[in-house]
This record gives C-alpha cells, structure tokens and sequence, in this order.
C-alpha cells in the first residue's frame, strides 16, 4: 500500500537541522532513508546570534523544577531561528518531493517540557519552550499540511536505538541485547535488553550515560567518544584551535591517517580515545553483567550513586556497535590500525583479568572483536526520528 503522506525525520542538532524523506514498507514494517535530503546551519539563518551566550544551568535546572521558566528576549530571538532551520528545512524536502502532506519525527538535545514539545533546559542553545507549536504555525504559512501535530520532541540517542532497530540496515534487530554508543558532535547510548529497546533514562538507577561519567583526568567520556571531543583533544595537543583544524578539513578521520603518518599529536590523541573507549565499553560489559563497580566518578558529584544490583544481571551482550562519525573511523583504513585493533586488544585484556566476570562470561567475550560491530546506517538520528512517528501515528489509528 503506498502511503500518501510524506515521512520526514528531522534532527535539530547543536550547530544546524538536518532531514531525510524516509521510506516505508508497512507489511515487513522496515525503513530506509530516501534520496531527498536538506539542512540548514543556524548561523545561515538571519536574525542568528553567534555571540549567544546560553542560561546558566543551574537557574535553567530551577526554573524547570519550579515550573517558572521564562526565556529572555535573545533566547526569543535564537528560538526563532532555530524554528526557521528547521521549517526551511521541510519545506525544501516537500517541495523537492512535491508531497505537501507530512509526518514529521523529530529528535533534538536538552530537557524536554512537560508536554515533551518544547525543549525546557539546553546547555548550549536557547530554551525553546513552544518549539512545536511555533513550527506548525509557521509550516502553515507556506501550506505544508501535517496529518497530525508533532506529538513530542525525542531524544537523539533514543533515536540512534530506533534506527538501529526498525531500519533495513540496522544491527539491533536481529538480536536480544545489544549495546550501541554513537559518536557525533555530541555522544549518543542506546540498549536492546531482552528483545525491547531499554531508553537509558529508564536505567539510570543503575547505569550512567557516558556523558555523565568522567575520565581519571576529569573530562567526560563524552570527551574521549564523540566526533567533536576527539577534535578537541587534538587542538589542544597540535597546539591548533578548533576553527583552525575545520578550516584545514582536518576531523577525527583525517587524523587517524596523521597518526598512521606518525604525526605525535594525533598518535597521543588516539592513545587517550583507545583506553577510555576500552574502559567505558568494559563498563558496560561489567555492569550489565554483574552490576555496577565504581568504575567511574560522575561529572554532577550530587548524581546518586548507582546500584548494584538489576533486573538484567547476568545477561551478556551479544553486540556492540559503534555508530556516527566514530563508527567511520573504527571502519576507515587507517582507523581500523590506529584505533579499532588497540581498542580490541585493551578490551580483551581488561575482560581476561576481570576478578567480576566468571568464566561464563569470559568465554562469551573471549573473541570480542566479532562482537564489535560498526554501524552502516547513516543519519541514525534522523531515521529514528522519522520511524518514531510513523509507529506513533499509526498505533492510534
């Protein structure tokens, strides 16, 4: 049956709003991203405010917990243009598709509103508390019909699990537990526990989000996992800024060729990425199975501690992906030299000597590089996105 609507996922990340047409087939209730694809960077967009400077978290945090929050005119105005990237956005895919009937799934970070259609608290953009409704206000200027209103703002690393489970390139859908850690400009968790899709905001009695965990150096994982961070890590060891390195195209890909070429600072940079990924995938392996270690300080120290005890102990992984930009340099040539093969080798050696993991599970994870999958599903985000409100919509009708 061919749907008469148009599918788009939409991803409102840090920097620009990307969306994909998405396609359906409604009998093997599959997905896959179409050929129709736009974005917009918010600075591109006028009205735009590079000088931005966010609420400070703590008075967003009280705001919100007080039900008070009242954005500032200049977050008014940056709310504004956040909502025209985006608008402009779907309206380029309708146009280029010529489909003026939408479903729109749509995924962005921060604290959600209670209605979940407004972003109450973000650390590095305005608060946006009628997101929602301002962006069907303004689709209806330009006569794109939604089929349904947007019925809630998600999360992007929900929807990193999603994709993974539901598109035709996903690696969660042929297994009962599987752990999967993206790295784009931010870090993304996601989890599969006995067959269903576990979000981690469900979990956090008893296992932390990575950004939320901080390295023996201080710095959060996040740091150490994500596109964005691993850059950064560079700039500071090449002595080269951050804007310096975008302007000469060099990103984390780039730099695992640098450190194969045996430039210093992207061999250091790689060393500090292998053994906090190995230790932050250990983590995982350890406290799914035999419950929180200590294994990691928080970067919040008011956070409560963890349990040590879960519904899921005892269970074993049966993969872990690696997905975004982090994916693609475990995949590249050089990555696979620099990085993935280190990776594998400390992971294997802090399983083997591991007093918490029995000989059970140490057998499972005895050859963890066939565990250790990389994700070839592009946009995971933005598809899930999309899926999320195509299941959505249709468990109503």
């Amino acid at each position: 049956m061919k749907k008469k609507y148009l599918l788009l996922g939409i991803d409102g990340g840090a920097t620009k709003v990307s969306g994909w047409e998405i396609h359906v087939d409604p009998d093997r209730q599959t997905f896959k991203l179409g050929e129709v694809q736009a974005d917009r960077s918010y600075r591109d967009i006028p009205g735009h405010l590079p000088e931005f400077t966010p609420v400070a978290i703590p008075q967003q945090l009280k705001e919100r917990d007080e039900n008070t929050i009242k954005p500032n005119a200049e977050e008014d105005q940056q709310a504004a243009v956040y909502v025209e990237a985006c608008a402009q956005v779907i309206e380029e895919i309708v146009k280029r598709t010529g489909n003026h009937q939408a479903l729109v799934g749509l995924g962005m970070p921060g604290l959600k509103t209670p209605d979940r259609r407004g972003i109450g608290v973000l650390a590095n953009g305005p608060r946006m508390i009628h997101y929602c409704r301002q962006l069907e206000e303004r689709l209806q200027l330009v006569d794109i019909q939604l089929i349904t209103p947007i019925d809630h703002i998600g999360s992007d690393a929900d929807y990193c699990g999603i994709g993974e489970n539901y598109s035709e390139e996903g690696l969660f859908s042929d297994v009962s537990n599987a752990y999967y850690l993206g790295g784009g400009t931010g870090v993304a968790d996601a989890m599969k526990l006995d067959g269903e899709l576990v979000p981690f905001d469900a979990t956090k009695e008893w296992m932390a989000k990575s950004w939320e965990m901080k390295a023996d150096d201080g710095r959060s994982l996040e740091r150490f996992a994500s596109a964005g961070g691993i850059q950064s890590i560079y700039a500071g060891l090449s002595g080269v800024d951050v804007a310096g390195l975008n302007q000469k195209q060099i990103f984390p890909l780039q730099m695992a060729d640098l450190a194969r070429q045996d430039d210093t600072a992207a061999k250091d940079t790689y060393t500090l990425v292998v053994d906090k990924l190995a230790r932050l995938l250990f983590e995982r392996i350890t406290t799914l199975y035999s419950g929180w270690q200590g294994l990691f300080e928080f970067i919040n120290p008011n956070r409560p501690a963890l349990a040590t005890k879960h519904a899921f102990m005892g269970k074993l992984w049966e993969r872990i992906i690696i997905g975004q930009r982090l994916g693609e340099v475990l995949d590249s040539s050089a990555g696979k030299e620099v990085v993935r093969l280190p990776l594998i080798q400390k992971l294997q050696l802090l399983i083997n000597s591991a007093g918490v993991l029995d000989e059970k599970a140490k057998k499972h994870y005895r050859d963890i590089d066939k565990l250790i999958k990389t994700s070839k599903l592009r946009e995971a985000p933005v598809i899930g996105a999309g899926i999320d409100a195509y299941l959505t919509y249709t468990s109503d009708q």
